[in-house]
C-alpha cells in the first residue's frame, strides 16, 4: 500500500552521567579525583533512501529513540558515546514539527542526510572540578537530557510534469502510453488512488518525468475527499497538464472542470497558478458528433493557455504535446523545489533554563524552576566546598539579584527544594 504521510515519536539519546570517585591506589597519598565524563547521547538522523518510494514501513513502526551515553567511571574512564540512530526515507520526504506543522528538513535535492535531533552531552565527572581550593570535589554534572518530539513526515513526490484533472479523464492512459508507468486502468472513478511517476522519453528531445496526480474534486482544497493527499504532490512539479474528457462522455463540461481545478489549486496554493500549463483534451476519438464544440470552447475559455487535441487510447496528438512540455521545461528553472526550513529545535543550555523565586505565607522565599532542580542534583552541599560552589552559583545566575528585588533582607529564610538556609548579605 501507497503511503504518503506518517506521524512519528523520535527521541535522542541523553548523555552518560559524569562519575565521582577518588584514586585509592596504593603508595599514591592524595590521589584527588578521578571520576570520568559521561558518553554522548544518541543523535536521531534522517538520510535518503534511494531504493526507498513510499512511507510505509513508518505505518508499522512509529517510535525512533536513540540509545544513551555510558556514564562515566574511575580512574578517569570515559564513558562509551551512543550510536546515532539513522531513519531512511524517500527522497522527496518533508519532515514537519508536527504540533506546529513547521517545517524542520526537506530530504530533497542536495540534502541527503540531515541530525535533526541531537543527543544530549555527557556530563563532566569530578576530576573536571578540582581546582587550588577545591581540590576534593564530590559532585559531578549529570548528562544533558535527550530531545523528544513527534514529527510528521509527508512525502511530495518530485516530478518535472504533473497531470491533473477530474476522476477518470484519462491521466492514467495518458501516463502508462508515454511512458514506462503502470498504473491501474478502468472505467470508474477514483481507479487511481496514489500518485504514480513515469519516465517519458521523447526521441530527439531528451526526456523528463511525469507524475500522475488522482482525480481532484470540487472542496479538494479544503480537505473534501483525499485532496490534500493528492495536492502535495503537485507541489514540486514545474509544468501542470490539464487532463479534462472533451468527449463529455459522462455529462461533464469540460470547460467547467478546468476552472473548477484552476480554483482548486488556487485555494490551495496560488503560487500553483504561476507556472506554465497547457490542456490535454483527451478523448477526441469518442468525439462523434460534429455538433459538439468542445475544443473551441476549450480555447475561447483559456485564451493564454495552449490546448491539444489527444487520444490516450490511439495516440493521436499525443507527439505534439509531448515536445511542447519539453520545449516549455528547456526554459524553467531546474532548481528542484526544496521547502525551506522553518522549525529550529531548541538545544538551550542549562543557564537558560528558567526559575522563579516567590515569597510563601510565612515570609520564607522559595526559590524553584529546573535550573534549581539540575544544580542541585550535581551539588554536595554537605561538604564545605560544595557549598561555596552553590554560593557561587546563586551570584552567578542571577537568583540573588532577583532575591533582592523580592525584599529578602538579613536573617530571612531561604528554602531550595527541601534545602533551607538563612541569608546574610
Amino acid at each position: 500500500m501507497f503511503a504518503d504521510s506518517a506521524k512519528i515519536f523520535i527521541k535522542s539519546g541523553k548523555g552518560g552521567d559524569g562519575h565521582v570517585s577518588f584514586r585509592r591506589e596504593l603508595f599514591v597519598a592524595a590521589g584527588g579525583p578521578d571520576g570520568g565524563d559521561g558518553g554522548k547521547g544518541g543523535d536521531i538522523i534522517f538520510e535518503v533512501d534511494e531504493g526507498l518510494n513510499t512511507l510505509t514501513d513508518f505505518r508499522m513502526k512509529r517510535k525512533y529513540v536513540a540509545g544513551d551515553g555510558e556514564p562515566g567511571g574511575k580512574r578517569k574512564c570515559h564513558g562509551a558515546d551512543a550510536k546515532n540512530l539513522t531513519i531512511k526515507v524517500p527522497e522527496g520526504t518533508v519532515i514537519k514539527d508536527f504540533e506546529s506543522g513547521k517545517v524542520i528538513a526537506d530530504m530533497s535535492g542536495d540534502n541527503k542526510r540531515e541530525v535533526i535531533l541531537r543527543g544530549g552531552k555527557g556530563g563532566f565527572g569530578n576530576m573536571n572540578f578540582a581546582t587550588a581550593t577545591m581540590q576534593v570535589p564530590k559532585f559531578a554534572k549529570p548528562g544533558q537530557p535527550g530531545k523528544e518530539m513527534f514529527v510528521l513526515l509527508e512525502l511530495k513526490v518530485i516530478a518535472d510534469v504533473g497531470l491533473v484533472g477530474f476522476p477518470n479523464v484519462g491521466k492514467s492512459t495518458l501516463l502508462s502510453r508515454v511512458s514506462n508507468a503502470k498504473p491501474k486502468i478502468a472505467n470508474y472513478h477514483f481507479t487511481t488512488l496514489d500518485p504514480h511517476l513515469g519516465v517519458v522519453d521523447v526521441k530527439g528531445a531528451g526526456g523528463f518525468v511525469m507524475a500522475d496526480i488522482p482525480g481532484l474534486i470540487e472542496g479538494a482544497s479544503e480537505g473534501v475527499g483525499l485532496g490534500h493527499d493528492f495536492l502535495r504532490h503537485i507541489e514540486r512539479t514545474k509544468v501542470l497538464v490539464h487532463v479534462v474528457d472533451a468527449a463529455s462522455t459522462e455529462g461533464r463540461d469540460p470547460v467547467e472542470d478546468i476552472k473548477t481545478i484552476i480554483n482548486e489549486l488556487k485555494n490551495y496554493d496560488e503560487s500553483l497558478l504561476g507556472r506554465p500549463q497547457v490542456i490535454a483534451a483527451n478523448k477526441i476519438d469518442a468525439i462523434y458528433s460534429e455538433e459538439n464544440d468542445s475544443i473551441k470552447r476549450i480555447k475561447e475559455a483559456f485564451p493564454d493557455i495552449k490546448v491539444f487535441p489527444i487520444s490516450g487510447v490511439s495516440g493521436k496528438g499525443i507527439p505534439e504535446l509531448l515536445y511542447e512540455l519539453v520545449n516549455i521545461l528547456s526554459t524553467v528553472d531546474k532548481t528542484p523545489t526544496v521547502f525551506e526550513k522553518e522549525f529550529e529545535i531548541d538545544y538551550s543550555s542549562d543557564k537558560n533554563l528558567p526559575f522563579t523565586v516567590e515569597v510563601d505565607e510565612n515570609g520564607v522565599f522559595v526559590v524553584e524552576g529546573p535550573r534549581i532542580e539540575k544544580m542541585l542534583g550535581y551539588t554536595n552541599l554537605d561538604s564545605e566546598k560544595g557549598f561555596d560552589f552553590f554560593q557561587k552559583f546563586l551570584k552567578t545566575s542571577g537568583i540573588l539579584e532577583k532575591l533582592e528585588e523580592a525584599g529578602i533582607e538579613d536573617g530571612n529564610t531561604v528554602r531550595m527544594y527541601g534545602h533551607e538556609f538563612d541569608y546574610y548579605k
